[in-house]
Order: structure tokens, then C-alpha cells, then sequence
């Protein structure tokens, strides 16, 4: 599935559900269905800055080159959150995830229906695995 596909699917899911209560509910619940993340990786460099809640992401180069993104939050909706972008973005070459904003947010009016803290949390998440596919590409480059 590209990325594009991705996006759509994520509007669609979303556009289905009747209010922001049961949008709500449904982040909530992709954040329940994250695998959990190992202790190990549960430590002060993977915190992502900007979030008030706790919010761990680690990641690895797949033998593809491919970004696997994992996750992790202590509050629900944050997890739900951090689970959305490492949906959309785990399994994407450092390029694709360099280039592709998500859409999805605007387009199903999720800005709007966060608070300020949550929003701002979400933007550091997009821009630490924005960093680490930077990271990728640049290690890429110089192998």
C-alpha cells in the first residue's frame, strides 16, 4: 500500500465514523492495539520533546530500507496518536517520509478538535520521525 493509499484510508475510517466521540474512541483504540514497547526502548533519549504526556519512539532500517517506526505513550489519546503516525509512516523509505505531510489531519479535521498540548505534541512526533528519516537518508547516502 503507498503512502497515498494510506492517507485515504486513514480519511475514510475516519469520515465513517458519525462525530468526534466516536472519532475519539476510535484513536483510542488504535492506541490500545499498538505492540507495546520493550522496556529497553522506554528510556529518556526516545522520549519525543514537546509532548506533555510521555511519548517513546525508537526505530530501525528494515532490510528493505524501509523506516519501522515503534511506540509507545503513557496517556490514551496520545497513544493513539503516536499509533496513527506510526501507521502511516512505519514501513516508508527515508524519502517518502520526507516528502509526505500528513493530510489526513486537516482533511479530517483533527486540529480542530485537539487541544493546543495535543496538537503540539503531535507536530513534535511528525517532526522527530521526520528527523530520524533524515537521519536514514543521510547514512544511506554516505554507505
Amino acid at each position: 500500500m503507498t503512502i497515498d493509499e494510506k492517507q485515504q484510508k486513514i480519511i475514510g475510517e475516519f469520515q465513517a465514523l458519525s462525530d468526534w466521540q466516536e472519532r475519539y474512541k476510535h484513536i483510542i483504540k488504535l492506541g490500545q492495539s499498538l505492540e507495546p514497547l520493550e522496556e529497553k526502548h522506554r528510556v529518556e533519549e526516545n522520549l519525543v520533546r514537546g509532548c506533555q504526556s510521555q511519548v517513546w519512539l525508537t526505530t530501525e532500517l528494515d532490510e528493505d530500507n524501509r523506516v519501522v517506526f515503534r511506540a509507545d505513550s503513557d496517556a490514551a489519546i496520545t497513544k493513539g496518536l503516536v499509533a496513527l503516525m506510526v501507521r502511516f509512516y512505519s514501513g516508508e523509505d527515508p524519502d517518502t517520509i520526507l516528502t509526505t505531510s500528513p493530510q489526513f489531519i486537516k482533511k479530517i479535521g483533527m486540529q480542530e478538535h485537539l487541544s493546543p498540548t495535543r496538537s503540539n505534541g503531535l507536530a513534535s512526533m511528525i517532526k522527530q520521525m521526520k528527523i530520524y528519516a533524515m537521519a536514514y537518508k543521510s547514512k544511506l547516502q554516505n554507505s
